[in-house]
C-alpha cells in the first residue's frame, strides 16, 4: 500500500508539465510544415520548456529531499546493478529516483535545454547550422522517454507497487525506516505555477502572428519560415 510521500507538490507539476511540452513541441514539429503559423507554438513551447528546465535545476538544489539531485542515484555501479536487478527480480527499493530514472532524468533535462537553446539559435538565423543537431537532440529525447516508461512498466509488474501513480500523489510503498517528507511544497508549487504562467503570457504576448516572429528580450526570432527576420 503506497503510505510514503516522497514527490512534492512542485517536483509532480514539473513532470507533467514537463511531459506535455515536449510532447506538444514534438508532435507539431513531425505533423505540421513550419510554414504553418502553428508551428510557432512548437517553438513557443520549447522555449517555456527551457524555462521549466531552469526552475527545475534550481528546484534540484533547494527542493525537498527526493528532488534534490544529491539523493539522486548517479553512481554507474548502482545503474548495472538495478539493471541485472531486473533479471534476477531483485526487489531492492529506492525511497525516490531508482538508478535508471535519476539518470533518465538528468539525460532528459539536458536534451531539453538543449532543444531549447537549439532552437532559440535557429530563431535567430542559424537554421541551417542547428537544426540537424536539434532533431537529433528531439529524436534522442523521444528515445530516452520511451525507455524511461519501458522501465517504469517493468518495475511496477516486479514489484506489483503501481510506481507510476507516484508522480500524481507523491506516494510510494515502502518500509517504515523510510520517513515521509515534511510536506508537499504548496506554496512554491504555487510559484512554479505562476512563474508558467507569467513566462507563457511574456511569449504569447510579444509573439507576432502576422510576422511569425517573436521579441525575446530584445531579439527578434522567427518562429518557422515566416516573413520575419532576425534582428
Amino acid at each position: 500500500m503506497r503510505t510514503k510521500m516522497v514527490y512534492d507538490l512542485p517536483t509532480r507539476i514539473f513532470h507533467w508539465s514537463f511531459v506535455f511540452l515536449f510532447l506538444s513541441s514534438f508532435i507539431i514539429a513531425k505533423n505540421v510544415d513550419d510554414e504553418s503559423i502553428v508551428f510557432a507554438f512548437h517553438m513557443l513551447s520549447g522555449l517555456l520548456l527551457g524555462f521549466l528546465v531552469i526552475w527545475r535545476i534550481f528546484w534540484g538544489f533547494f527542493g525537498s529531499e527526493h528532488a534534490r539531485f544529491i539523493d539522486f542515484s548517479l553512481n554507474p555501479k548502482d545503474l548495472v546493478q538495478y539493471t541485472l536487478g531486473v533479471f534476477t527480480n531483485s526487489k531492492k527499493r529506492w525511497p525516490g529516483h531508482n538508478p535508471a530514472s535519476s539518470w533518465s532524468t538528468i539525460v532528459m533535462l539536458i536534451l531539453a535545454f538543449g532543444l531549447a537553446l537549439t532552437g532559440y539559435l535557429m530563431g535567430s538565423g542559424l537554421k541551417e547550422e542547428i537544426e540537424d543537431i536539434h532533431e537529433l537532440m528531439a529524436n534522442s529525447f523521444l528515445i530516452v522517454v520511451v525507455m524511461h516508461v519501458i522501465g517504469v512498466a517493468i518495475h511496477s509488474f516486479q514489484h506489483r507497487d503501481s510506481i507510476a501513480l507516484s508522480m500524481l500523489d507523491g506516494k510510494k510503498d515502502l518500509s517504515s525506516e523510510v520517513s515521509s517528507i515534511p510536506n508537499s511544497r504548496g506554496i512554491a508549487a504555487t510559484f512554479l505555477v505562476v512563474f508558467m504562467i507569467v513566462v507563457a503570457s511574456y511569449l504569447i504576448s510579444n509573439f507576432d502572428s502576422n510576422k511569425g516572429t517573436l521579441d525575446f528580450f530584445g531579439r527578434t526570432l522567427t518562429l518557422g519560415e515566416g516573413s520575419g527576420a532576425p534582428e
